[in-house]
C-alpha cells in the first residue's frame, strides 16, 4: 500500500472514531444461533499458513466446543489496506495478527484491548514480550520470535569455486565481492538478492552507532543512509545482484520467486523463520548467517523480534474468549505442534522444550541458529506509530535511487523530511 493510500485508510478511521465509540462492538458478533460465541481471527501469509492455521483453529475448537474461529486470511502485500479498512469500518476482528512496525499504528489509534492479566505470560520469553508493551500496556501477545538473517546456498557458494564465509567477521565489501564472483562464475547464478526491508536498515545503521528510529522521530543520518543505498548500487553495478527492475519484480514475488527458492541466487536476506518455506521451494540445503559487518564495528545489529504479535480489537464483543484462543495459541503445545516455527520459533520455553524434538531438521537448524547468536541479539522496541507510512516512503524512496532517478543526497533529504512528517502525524 502506498503512502498516500495509508493516510486515506486512516483519514477513513479519524472520521469513524465517534461511530466506533457509539456504536455496538465489532469482531465476531453475538452468538450463533447454535449458541456459540464466534470469533474471527485475521491474518497473513502463504498457502501453507492458511492450512496450517485451520488445523489449529480445528484443535482449539475441539478443546473448546462453545467457540467457533473463522479465519479471516489475506496475502501480504493487501493485509494492511484490508485491517485498517474492517478498523475504520468499526468491523475489526476479534484477533488480529499484527506485524511489530504496525504495532504503534493500531494501539495509538485505540484499535487494541490492554492484554495485561488476560492471557498467561509467565513462561513467554520475557524480552519479546515487552516489545509488545506500549505505554505500560501490554497490547500484544508475540507469537515467536526470530532474527532477519543472512541465507546462503553452501552448494551454490561451492559450484562457483567460492568458499561460505565467515559470519563472525565478513563486512559488507566481503558480501559484495562474493556476490560479484558468483555471479561472473557462469552458469546464471546471481551471488545476492537485496531488497528494502527496513530491517536491514536498522541493523546497518546500528553498526553504526545510529538507531533507526529515536523516540518518535528517525535516528538515521544521511550518510548512513547514502552508504546503505550505496551497497544496492554496487551490488547492480558489479552484476552481483539482477539489476533494479528484476530486483523489484523479485521483492514482490516472495519467498516462492525468490533467487534462492528458485535456485538462481546463492545468498539473500531473510527472516530466519522463512528458511523452512526457502529450503521446502528450492529443495536445496540453505544454511543462516550472521548479517555482514561495516568495518570495525563494535555490534552486530542483529535483533531478536516477534515473528508478529495476537492482539486483541478493542471493541471485541468476546474479549475473553478472544483472549483464550491467544493464550492456546503461545501456551499450548499441541498449538505448537502444529504450527512449529511457522510464526517464528515458540516464545514460551515449556512449550518449545514439549516440541523441540517434533520440529523438523530445517525447524532445528534454525532453533539452533538463533541460539547461537541469541547473546548477540538486541532488544527491540515497537517503533512509533507512523511506521508503516514510514516502510512505504523508504522503499520508494530507494526505489528512485536504484533506478537512479535521483541522487543520494536528496533521496536522503528527501526520505527524512517525508518519514518525519509521517511520524509527527
Amino acid at each position: 500500500m502506498s503512502f498516500s493510500s495509508r493516510k486515506k485508510v486512516w483519514t477513513v478511521a479519524l472520521l469513524a472514531a465517534t461511530v466506533m465509540m457509539s456504536a455496538g462492538a465489532c469482531g465476531g458478533g453475538d452468538k450463533a444461533d447454535s449458541g456459540k460465541v464466534e470469533l474471527r481471527f485475521s491474518y497473513w501469509g502463504s498457502d501453507s499458513r492458511q492450512k496450517l492455521t485451520e488445523q489449529v483453529i480445528k484443535k482449539f475448537e475441539e478443546k473448546n466446543p462453545t467457540i467457533n474461529v473463522e479465519g479471516d486470511f489475506s496475502d501480504f502485500n493487501n493485509y494492511y489496506e484490508k485491517l485498517a479498512t474492517k478498523v475504520a469500518a468499526n468491523d475489526a476482528p476479534d484477533v488480529m495478527s499484527i506485524e511489530i512496525r504496525g504495532l504503534g499504528e493500531y494501539a495509538g489509534r485505540g484499535a487494541l484491548a490492554d492484554l495485561a492479566g488476560k492471557v498467561v505470560t509467565t513462561d513467554l520469553d520475557q524480552q519479546a514480550l515487552a516489545a509488545g508493551n506500549i505505554d505500560s500496556k501490554q497490547y500484544a501477545i508475540p507469537s515467536g520470535v526470530n532474527a532477519f538473517s543472512m541465507l546462503v546456498n553452501k552448494a551454490t557458494i561451492e559450484k562457483a569455486k567460492q568458499k561460505v564465509p565467515d559470519d563472525k567477521s565478513w563486512t559488507w565489501d566481503d558480501w559484495i565481492n562474493l556476490a560479484k564472483q558468483i555471479s561472473a562464475s557462469g552458469g546464471g547464478i546471481t551471488g545476492a538478492e537485496y531488497n528494502y526491508n527496513p530491517a536491514w536498515l536498522q541493523i546497518f545503521a546500528a553498526q553504526r552507532g545510529e538507531k533507526l528510529y529515536d523516540g518518535k522521530k528517525l535516528g538515521v543520518s544521511p550518510d548512513t543512509l547514502k552508504a546503505w543505498w550505496a551497497i544496492h548500487q554496487q551490488l547492480i553495478q558489479t552484476k552481483g545482484s539482477p539489476d533494479a527492475a528484476k530486483s523489484s519484480e523479485l521483492i514482490a514475488g516472495g519467498v516462492e520467486q525468490s533467487p534462492l527458492g528458485t535456485n538462481a541466487g546463492a545468498t539473500g536476506m531473510w527472516w530466519s523463520n522463512q528458511l523452512g518455506g526457502l529450503t521446502k521451494a528450492s529443495g536445496q540445503e540453505l544454511t543462516l548467517l550472521r548479517m555482514p559487518k561495516v568495518k570495525e564495528a563494535t555490534t552486530s545489529g542483529m535483533f531478536l523480534q516477534p515473528s508478529m504479535f495476537y492482539t486483541v480489537a478493542a471493541k471485541s464483543e468476546h474479549p475473553a474468549e478472544a483472549a483464550k484462543f491467544i493464550d492456546f495459541m503461545v501456551n499450548d503445545p499441541d498449538a505448537a505442534s502444529i504450527l512449529l516455527s511457522d510464526r517464528g520459533l515458540p516464545t514460551n520455553a515449556k512449550v518449545l522444550a514439549a516440541v523441540k524434538d517434533k520440529l523438523p531438521a530445517v525447524d532445528q537448524k534454525t532453533l539452533g541458529f538463533i541460539d547461537e547468536v541469541r547473546s548477540e541479539l538486541s532488544p527491540i522496541a515497537a517503533p512509533p506509530k507512523g511506521a508503516l507510512q514510514v516502510d512505504d516512503i523508504l522503499k520508494r524512496v530507494t526505489e528512485e535511487v536504484v533506478f537512479a532517478k535521483t541522487t543520494p543526497d536528496a533521496a536522503a533529504q528527501k526520505f527524512l523530511t517525508e518519514a518525519n512528517a509521517a511520524l509527527a502525524g
